[in-house]
């Protein structure tokens, strides 16, 4: 069996299901995306004191403030979960979870933590797909309007914004050694998440790297084969809820395709 052939049978595949799953695989990934939101809301209630606490202590802010930062990211987070989830008020219910994002990246000083930085860039490019996902296409602006100026529309370019954040998530995951599986994973993963970039063979590339990631994610990050009073247990849970965000955001990928700005949409004009 030649490379071509290989290729369009996985492609087969990848269309076979998107056809059964096409009704189910919004909401799923919409669950996904927002999965880490909802465990750190949950957090903030469990750990109320903590959080604050270390608040406090950070930048000496009083505990009354430090309060309100745990009790804002708690009400936001909870609160734009289930507008998400709801399929209500989705565009300020994203901007509200970027809002915290960004508080949070201040707070708790990841701005110059390169991993933990670049892992909220791709949270951020999963809820720009949720943007181009709710957004209506203004068809009585672009009627008439050439394809270019079509593929440039801000749908598309939210879209493009959002490829390009999430393979940040894949950056933390490469392996810096020079063992053969390592170098492999590595290649491999780099392929695939520059298809994603791309867009090109964008479902299949990014249906392949939620497969890869959902097997990281189960392997590497077991949080519940460790004991709960373990700060080990709090660190795996939180790198799995935030890649499990990101396999919502490829599975958006998935289900609404690359958009205009993309190689796969070029070459349907070649």
């Amino acid at each position: 069996m030649g490379h071509g052939d290989l290729m369009s049978r996985a492609e087969d595949v990848a269309d076979q299901f998107l056809r059964v799953t096409k009704h189910y695989l919004p909401h799923a990934a919409r669950l996904c995306l927002v999965s880490t939101f909802l465990e750190d809301a949950f957090r903030m209630w469990f750990q109320w004191s903590d959080q604050s606490e270390y608040i406090e202590s950070t930048w000496s802010c009083g505990m009354f403030l430090a309060n309100v930062f745990v009790l804002i990211n708690l009400l936001g987070q909870l609160g734009s979960c289930v507008l998400i989830l709801s399929r209500n008020l989705v565009q300020p219910a994203c901007c509200a979870l970027f809002g915290i994002l960004s508080l949070q990246m201040v707070a708790y000083s990841l701005l110059w933590d390169i991993k933990f930085l670049m892992r909220n860039l791709a949270l951020g490019g999963g809820l720009l797909l949720l943007l181009a996902e709710c957004r209506e296409e203004a068809r009585s602006v672009f009627a008439g309007v050439p394809s270019v100026a079509r593929r440039q529309s801000p749908k598309h370019l939210l879209q493009l914004g959002g490829r390009v954040l999430l393979i940040l998530m894949f950056m933390t995951l490469l392996h810096l050694d020079l063992s053969a599986l390592s170098v492999l994973l590595d290649l491999v993963g780099t392929a695939l998440v520059v298809l994603v970039a791309v867009g090109f063979k964008t479902k299949l590339a990014a249906l392949t790297l939620v497969v890869w990631l959902l097997c990281i994610n189960v392997t590497f990050n077991a949080f519940w084969n460790v004991p709960a009073h373990s700060p080990f247990h709090d660190f795996l849970k939180y790198d799995f809820f935030q890649t499990t965000s990101v396999i919502g955001g490829l599975l958006l990928v998935v289900a609404l395709g690359p958009g205009g700005v993309s190689m796969d949409e070029k070459k349907k004009e070649w």
